[in-house]
């Protein structure tokens, strides 16, 4: 099948040594030298991650490529600020290490220098499966602990602040977690989803500089969660937003477009086929903050059209608007990830009816454990180039718009 397009067309493909398949982690780095580096965390073992010279879109290149210790943990996650980068590490079962966040000094791309590692492992705890790390001062992310215990396995992963203001002693800096899933909590467990229980966790809790005391929390079957974190060391919830029940849950990203008080909240597609269909991108009104209103959906096509070509269909990733000045931000066009769906941009200068503006769907990667692609992320630097990867094995992909 070859590739399917619209308004958008492929720059360039790298498949990244032949370990092709990438986790949630994109952040884009410029060296002293003047060269742009694409940093990449990898889905799963043996690669841990990868950093990829982007200064001619079209000529990438693999510059530094690293190994796990051993096959039961994957680094899913990594961010970058300046020359420190922050990576996330989950292990396959509770109790293992290495579980937590590892530090790395990249200001020589080519040989990453560990700097202090911050320890999340537990009886109860797999590490960390996502973080986000922009000012260089706090790592934001959803993790585990020694400490925490909670009532169903599922809900084994909750909000952490890590100081990292001193990279070589990072220390806890502040916590939350929905009330009634650690053991020892007051309030009754939430009621589980009948449909597809995939736990009570956070996943993406973004951090911006316009808000500072805000972090946008996607808990998965708790929903978007809106915390203030003026005082770190205890967060409070302004506003949650559920629509599940009725809907299947999974809710991944919450996405603020603080110019125009709306919210982006993507769920993540995680059983092949489309059977959790429907997994949606929402536009929710958040002009008054503690009552959020959904609007609007983005435009997929049918789930009779991409479920059965292999592999999972839906919503998972958006690019996030990061406040680098390697990042495109936008607060009318959303670009995400889709799985089999490839690559899909909308305009949402009407929040009331988003229509799709751009599309790109690769033909399906050469060794891959399925017959079709599986686009997992996405970031858009500030010159609108988008890099895409897929999940299982054709690596990055390096897409030109056009609209």
């Amino acid at each position: 099948m070859p590739h399917l397009s619209a308004n958008m067309k492929l720059l360039s493909q790298n498949r990244l040594l032949e370990n092709g398949g990438v986790g949630e982690g994109i952040s884009m780095q410029q060296t002293a030298d003047g060269r742009r580096i694409l940093w990449l965390a990898h889905e799963g073992p043996p690669a841990n991650f990868t950093a990829v010279d982007v200064t001619d879109p079209r000529r990438t290149k693999v510059v530094v490529q690293t190994r796990l210790p051993h096959m039961q943990v994957r680094s899913n996650s990594l961010e970058v600020s300046g020359n420190l980068m922050a990576v996330a590490y989950q292990t396959v079962s509770v109790g293992l290490q290495p579980a937590g966040v590892e530090l790395f000094d990249i200001s020589t791309p080519e040989s990453p220098k560990s700097i202090a590692f911050f320890d999340c492992s537990g009886p109860h705890s797999r590490g960390v499966h996502a973080l986000w790390f922009v000012d260089g001062e706090y790592v934001h992310c959803a993790t585990g602990f020694a400490d925490f215990q909670p009532r169903n396995p599922l809900d084994d992963q909750f909000y952490m602040i890590i100081d990292v203001r001193n990279p070589a002693k990072p220390v806890e800096a502040g916590r939350w977690w929905l009330p009634g899933t650690r053991v020892g909590d007051a309030e009754p467990a939430p009621q589980r989803l009948s449909k597809l229980d995939a736990g009570f966790r956070a996943h993406n809790t973004n951090v911006y500089p316009q808000r500072p005391d805000r972090a946008y929390v996607g808990y998965i079957d708790g929903g978007a969660v809106i915390l203030d974190i003026a005082d770190k060391s205890t967060p409070k919830v302004v506003s949650r937003w559920n629509p599940a029940p009725p809907f299947m849950g999974f809710t991944h990203t919450v996405l603020p477009l603080f110019s125009r008080d709306l919210l982006v909240v993507s769920e993540e597609s995680v059983v092949d086929a489309a059977q959790d269909w429907p997994k949606l991108t929402w536009i929710v009104d958040a002009r008054h903050e503690a009552n959020l209103v959904p609007i609007s959906l983005c435009p997929l096509p049918a789930p009779e059209e991409f479920g059965p070509k292999g592999g999972r269909y839906g919503s998972h990733n958006l690019h996030e608007n990061h406040p680098s000045p390697l990042a495109f931000r936008s607060d009318t066009l959303i670009f995400g990830a889709y799985f089999n769906g490839g690559v899909r941009v909308f305009d949402i200068a009407d929040p009331t009816r988003p229509v799709e503006a751009a599309s790109f769907v690769p033909e399906p990667p050469a060794g891959s454990r399925i017959n079709a692609v599986q686009i997992n992320d996405i970031y858009v630097d500030e010159q609108a180039t988008v890099y895409a990867v897929d999940r299982y094995a054709g690596g990055l992909y390096v897409l030109e718009l056009d609209i």
